[in-house]
């Protein structure tokens, strides 16, 4: 619904990422409820379909998180604001500061 109304979706996390558009119908673009896990890889190409905005960490170096940030946002991007983070000094990985992406 909130799609169909032009609505953003901000997923917390990559997590809420992964389940938002493993939970998606790639044909209607609908979220379907079920109970599954999911083995979805999101790598640089991947067509994002529900998720429009996302708060997340700042990620380890070479982690596959870090892959589906830079598949979200792009890696030039990415890689300029890691850049940044750490200039300033930001806290990195699970207990540090996050970052918005859209």
């Amino acid at each position: 619904k909130a799609k169909a109304e032009g609505r953003k979706i901000v997923a917390i996390g990559t997590t809420s990422v992964r389940t938002l558009e493993s939970a998606v119908n790639r044909e209607t673009g609908l979220l379907e409820a079920k109970a599954s896990a999911t083995n979805l890889f999101i790598t640089p190409g991947f067509e994002f379909r529900i998720v429009d905005q996302m708060l997340t960490n700042f990620h380890t170096p070479e982690s596959t998180l870090l892959v589906l940030v830079s598949a979200f946002a792009g890696r030039e991007h990415i890689l300029a604001a890691y850049r940044h983070a750490v200039e300033e000094r930001y806290h990195f990985f699970s207990y540090g500061d996050a970052t918005f992406l859209k």
